[in-house]
């Protein structure tokens, strides 16, 4: 072996001068939704949160709404998170009593300096735009304007028909791209998760081909061929089969999850007519469509280190299916999906050093995502455009500006 053959074969790999808009997004993508926590969770108690390394605070105000606040009083820099509301729809810090408006973030009072203080009218703080949706609250975290959370949120999820929600949120170390890479990759789930109690009777792939097709904002894996056992010479022959296993319905072609398909679907999911069961789009939205239900990562940054989990599954079922899958939700999937599976990727992400590293064929999916990167907002930007759109659209008559004013 010469010694440039020895050199190229023991490299450990390259950096990511490649994807430099990637590498800087460590600590998360500004000027995103995001969901933060459960909406039962946020009550009249401030509650403190992190995203994209800013600290902010959660609470209702007398209507209900939940109103979002940096969460650090600009006199001395304390978390107003753990201040307390002295008057309504306000929240004040527990230094000095230095009062915001929850709304607004307006410095509204300043206790200890008296109803005359002139610090009033000339200090805030910065409010973040608050939905909620599905269950979640989300945050619109950023310095741009926000804009409407339907051209964030998966499009099944706009206007579906009525569903079931169960999920788990947790903090969990390790970078927010890489449970993105993760959750997207192609090989990792055929080998980690085939221990995994949530895939004990069901047949696992050992390796395929794909390609990954963009539509829209959102990247998807597909699969070119599929392979449930292989001979690997000079090794042997691996597989996942047991005798304890369901076997796949389907050996090749295109189908819903990742174990050969499924005699029945369920007809919404079915109506989507995704490329690719596995999708993946910014700001680290993960989707998985399983015949019966869809499940979807949020990848929220806390920073650089650490990241928020937020797994959903979501089941498009009414009456008593819809209480069946809640039952089957607690009583079995919270744990063994949301909890050891998933708990698995935890476990690899927390453990991968990246960069140097060495791709190899699957890790397509990875080079496509980063890609992403490099381009422009996918949505705030697709706005502007329409709003342009509008603005040179041909003027209307006179006459048709005149009834369209009588009609209103």
């Amino acid at each position: 072996m010469t010694d440039k053959i020895r050199a190229r074969k023991y490299d450990q790999g390259r950096n990511w001068d490649a994807w430099p808009n990637y590498e800087s997004a460590k600590s998360g993508l500004l000027d995103y939704w995001y969901p933060v926590a459960w909406a039962a969770e946020i009550g009249k108690e401030p509650v403190s949160i992190r995203v994209c390394a800013i600290n902010i605070m959660l609470m209702r105000d007398e209507n209900g709404h939940v109103r979002a606040l940096r969460d650090r009083c600009p006199h001395r820099g304390v978390k107003l998170s753990q201040g307390i509301q002295e008057f309504p729809n306000t929240i004040s810090c527990p230094y000095h009593g230095w009062t915001y408006n929850l709304e607004d973030g307006e410095l509204v009072a300043v206790i200890t300096d008296g109803p005359d203080s002139r610090m009033c009218g000339a200090v805030a703080v910065q409010t973040f735009a608050c939905e909620e949706r599905i269950g979640l609250v989300w945050v619109f975290v950023g310095n741009g304007e926000a804009y409407p959370l339907d051209e964030q949120l998966p499009a099944e999820l706009v206007d579906p028909p009525e569903f079931a929600v169960g999920g788990r949120i947790e903090e969990r170390t390790g970078n927010w791209r890489f449970y993105a890479e993760n959750g997207f990759d192609e090989g990792h789930a055929k080998y980690l998760h085939r221990t995994a109690i949530w895939r004990t009777f069901k047949m696992m792939p050992t390796w395929n081909k794909i390609h990954i097709e963009k539509e829209g904002r959102w990247l998807y894996r597909v699969e070119d061929e599929r392979y449930w056992e292989a001979e690997f010479p000079g090794v042997g022959k691996w597989t996942n089969d047991r005798w304890w296993k369901i076997k796949p319905k389907q050996q090749q072609g295109k189908f819903l999850g990742n174990t050969g398909g499924s005699g029945r679907n369920d007809p919404y999911i079915e109506s989507q007519n995704f490329p690719g069961f596995a999708s993946l789009s910014l700001p680290g939205v993960l989707r998985i469509a399983y015949p019966q239900f869809i499940h979807y990562e949020f990848y929220v940054p806390i920073d650089a280190e650490n990241t928020r989990y937020v797994g959903v599954m979501v089941q498009f079922k009414t009456g008593l299916k819809k209480l069946a899958f809640y039952f089957h939700y607690l009583s079995r999937i919270r744990w063994l999906f949301h909890g050891q599976f998933s708990g698995q990727d935890h476990w690899m992400v927390a453990e991968t050093d990246a960069p140097p590293e060495r791709l190899y064929r699957p890790d397509i999916s990875l080079i496509e995502w980063r890609k992403l990167f490099n381009g422009s907002h996918p949505i705030s930007d697709d706005a502007a455009r329409k709003m342009d759109d509008c603005a040179q659209a041909p003027a209307t008559d006179k006459t048709s500006e005149q009834e369209s004013t009588v009609n209103d």
